[in-house]
């Protein structure tokens, strides 16, 4: 079997803190429509399944689909004008992507955010070390389908056999199931480890710095 030597990165909980800056911009759609807010806490559940997910979850259950289509582009404008206000990467994912630069791996994000969001996020913190980033756009299925990690292979000029995937949901875990993919799953982002398990993982990184060892154990037992 290959060794593995391409990494494919979710982006948000996983290698952006984005949190803040998503609960701000879905808390300012819902200001407009006279919808009440929703908690950080709250939203944490919410986020990895598209905006469109999320405003179903956070609006009232009344909420009838025609507001709903109609809150997605005040979202994006607000969000493409707001989503470098309070987003970081989390601590130690930018050493983590110089360490796996140096050994050789090459590197995607790929995220169920706005394709101009996900471009305009990795230009500004990862630019050095990913080359190619991959948000949700009309002629790509957004995850759990597989279709922006094939992309992101293709781009790179790498296999699924070569290849590993690092999340932090459950849209992560079934994401890289579909693309033949083992999952790195993190326990810094949005979901705790008891919903991780339940929905199958099995391989856990509780820090970045832990993610080396695991690639070369991986590496080791092919």
């Amino acid at each position: 079997m290959s060794k593995i030597n391409t990494v494919i990165f979710d982006m948000d909980g996983t290698v952006l803190n984005t949190l803040d800056d998503l609960t701000d911009s879905v808390n300012y759609v819902l200001d407009r429509f006279g919808l009440p807010a929703r908690t950080a806490s709250e939203y944490r559940q919410f986020f990895g399944n598209g905006i469109k997910y999320a405003l179903e979850c956070a609006v009232p259950s009344e909420t009838d689909k025609e507001t709903i289509d109609n809150m997605l582009p005040i979202f994006k404008e607000h969000y493409d004008a707001h989503c470098l206000d309070k987003t970081r990467p989390y601590e130690g994912i930018v050493e983590l992507m110089e360490q796996l630069s140096v050994r050789g791996y090459k590197m995607a994000i790929v995220s169920n955010k706005i394709d101009s969001a996900v471009k305009e996020l990795n230009d500004r913190f990862f630019a050095e070390y990913v080359d190619v980033a991959i948000g949700e756009r009309p002629e790509i299925q957004r995850k759990p389908a597989p279709d922006t990690v094939m992309e992101a292979l293709k781009e790179l000029g790498s296999n699924k056999e070569e290849s590993v995937y690092i999340g932090d949901s459950e849209v992560d875990l079934k994401t890289a199931d579909n693309s033949g993919l083992p999952c790195i799953a993190v326990l810094w982002g949005f979901r705790d480890k008891d919903r991780l398990l339940e929905n199958g993982a099995s391989v856990f990184a509780t820090d970045p710095t832990e993610v080396v060892s695991i690639l070369e154990q991986l590496n080791r037992i092919r």
